[in-house]
């Protein structure tokens, strides 16, 4: 929890006490359902929910913003960034009906307003979203494929709409495939957490 608090110093005690719970709440649905590597579970603040608010550092939405999780597993980076922004809405979608189960619960119990969670692939869906936003899901052509259409052409925020995804690997690679209509930049993470952990992990920002 110290290391959340290191990087955002100015939460709100509601806020505090939400990330307080989130890690405890991972670790006890993690016993039931597999949604965070087992071997990994021990360092989910440093690994996973600090890496989730990467986001957090490249943009601040604005009020009322809605932002689709894509391919959101146990709720991340959804859960992390509704406790950060909790004037905007987050929908979080997977396909595997028990994890959507533990992204409620855990919701629930944090009491996150802000948060819906439903099992759906991202072809399903109807609404429009101002930000998708994932971690880790797929190659960047499939997520700009799955994303585009969802994206609201109204414009609130700094940045224009887009998606915002957590990748590693040959990000380079991955952009230079993408159609030319598509702008699109890669930041480190290790730019906004000085943790060994993040390099070589990257923030990836495509505008429709």
């Amino acid at each position: 929890m110290d290391i959340i608090l290191k990087y955002f110093p100015n939460l709100s005690e509601q806020q505090i006490e939400q990330f307080r719970k989130l890690g405890p709440l991972y670790q006890e649905w993690n016993q039931k359902i597999n949604v965070v590597s087992r071997k990994d579970i021990d360092h989910i603040y440093e690994h996973h929910i600090l890496h989730s608010t990467a986001i957090a550092k490249f943009i601040q939405f604005k009020d009322g913003s809605k932002i689709l999780d894509l391919g959101t597993g146990g709720g991340l980076p959804g859960i992390p960034l509704a406790i950060l922004f909790p004037d905007c809405h987050f929908t979080l979608i997977d396909g595997t009906g028990k994890k959507i189960m533990v992204v409620q619960e855990i919701a629930n119990e944090l009491g996150l307003k802000n948060v819906t969670a439903i099992q759906k692939r991202a072809e399903e869906l109807k609404k429009k979203f101002d930000f998708v936003v994932c971690r880790a899901v797929a190659s960047l052509d499939k997520l700009v494929m799955w994303s585009e259409r969802l994206i609201d052409q109204r414009q609130r925020n700094a940045w224009p709409n887009g998606l915002i995804t957590l990748k590693g690997g040959n990000i380079e690679e991955e952009i230079k495939s993408l159609p030319r209509k598509f702008y699109a930049e890669m930041e480190p993470v290790d730019q906004f957490f000085d943790d060994e952990y993040y390099h070589e992990k990257y923030l990836v920002y495509v505008q429709f």
